[in-house]
């Protein structure tokens, strides 16, 4: 059973950047896809953007060409790097692991997720 535990959420202002680390505790999940998912109160989990596993990345519209997926599998860390950030990016970002390499940023298909971490952004 994989486990994964996310850290680097923060508050910024709006326009700054941060960057979220994942720490998986065993290589498997590289092996087919990792993805970085956002929670809002009241509304469902998103998919923001996924790599797979000969690190191909993809994101959702939202963030294309601001946010940058990356992994370090040697150190199994998963890295999602957030600049020009804006306020509707707040959330509770959330590491998970998937099984499905076509549904990865699903937020049904993952089978392990993270306990996630708070970006605030105003």
């Amino acid at each position: 059973h994989v486990q994964l535990v996310e850290s680097g959420g923060a508050s910024v202002q709006a326009g700054g950047s941060l960057k979220l680390s994942c720490s998986v505790s065993n290589p498997s999940p590289f092996k087919y896809c990792m993805a970085w998912f956002r929670q809002v109160p009241g509304k469902a989990r998103q998919g923001v953007a996924q790599i797979n596993k000969d690190g191909l990345p993809r994101y959702t519209v939202s963030v294309q060409g601001r946010f940058t997926i990356a992994r370090d599998i040697a150190s199994r860390t998963l890295y999602l790097e957030m600049n020009n950030l804006r306020p509707e990016d707040t959330a509770v970002y959330y590491c998970a692991a998937s099984h499905y390499p076509n549904w990865c940023m699903e937020p049904d298909f993952p089978s392990a997720w993270g306990q996630g971490t708070q970006v605030t952004v105003s």
